[in-house]
């Protein structure tokens, strides 16, 4: 016998779609819950709406992204540390469990300089967990850039709990069933998708690029991991709504399958 490990769907998948179209979409196409990334559509930031969109659809909330993108840092004021509580509210609101948060950018100083030791605080203040995702160096060709502090990498700073996305893992050339490895049970929550080696972030369909996606998801499943898998993949070049979808539920598929569970 087999038991599933939840897989959810990050309402990025839809992007450019809204995030109302990315609960439809979950809700429609069988994905267990939503992780709503916080972003410049007026409806993710808004808690109202998001706990309406939850009950219309009957899917749970399961994580929210804070806003911590190049073009979110208007989103919910300019404290970084004012986003995070934001993010704690809505979770607390709509029932999630997650906060997924990047590191600070470098010239985000005074964020950075306290950021492992601030986020340790945030879980105790807002009894939340607050899962810090994998980063990579930014590069062009030859150059690299570290663009975040401390680092890149949460696997090498004392984070009571990280997200692995395997797009980053791929961009930064690190193995991801390594990384869970080395983080047993500080590992809290998957983005799941791929990615080629680019020194873009791909977001692939899971099982397209050279990800050791499949080894990754046997690697969660045999663990102790009590967290979420949430399909993450960049559908924007898909040529029509029929296409973006069979692309969600080919990654859902995989998912499902490679995170099954063997109980007796």
């Amino acid at each position: 016998m087999s038991e599933a490990i939840r897989v959810s769907m990050s309402t990025s998948s839809v992007y450019p779609g809204s995030t109302a179209s990315g609960f439809e979409a979950a809700a429609r196409l069988g994905f267990d819950g939503v992780e709503v990334m916080v972003g410049i559509d007026e409806v993710s930031a808004d808690i109202t709406a998001i706990k309406a969109l939850s009950s219309f659809h009957e899917i749970p909330v399961v994580s929210i992204h804070a806003p911590c993108l190049l073009v979110t840092q208007r989103v919910w004021g300019s404290d970084p540390w004012g986003k995070l509580d934001r993010s704690a509210d809505m979770a607390h609101e709509v029932g999630a469990k997650v906060i997924v948060v990047h590191p600070p950018f470098r010239w985000q100083r005074d964020y950075a300089r306290g950021f492992v030791e601030g986020i340790a605080d945030m879980e105790k203040k807002h009894g939340i967990t607050y899962a810090v995702e994998n980063m990579y160096p930014w590069r062009t060709g030859k150059r690299e850039f570290q663009a975040y502090a401390p680092g890149w990498n949460p696997v090498e700073h004392d984070y009571a709990h990280v997200t692995v996305d395997l797009s980053h893992s791929s961009t930064a050339g690190q193995d991801p069933v390594q990384m869970a490895e080395d983080l047993g049970d500080r590992l809290a929550h998957v983005h799941i998708t791929d990615g080629s080696g680019s020194l873009k972030d791909e977001h692939l369909v899971p099982g397209r690029g050279t990800q050791p996606c499949e080894a990754f998801l046997a690697t969660v499943a045999a663990s102790n991991f009590g967290g979420e898998i949430v399909v993450e993949i960049n559908t924007r070049k898909a040529a029509d709504q029929q296409t973006r979808e069979a692309d969600l539920l080919e990654a859902m598929a995989f998912t499902r399958l490679h995170a099954a569970r063997v109980t007796t």
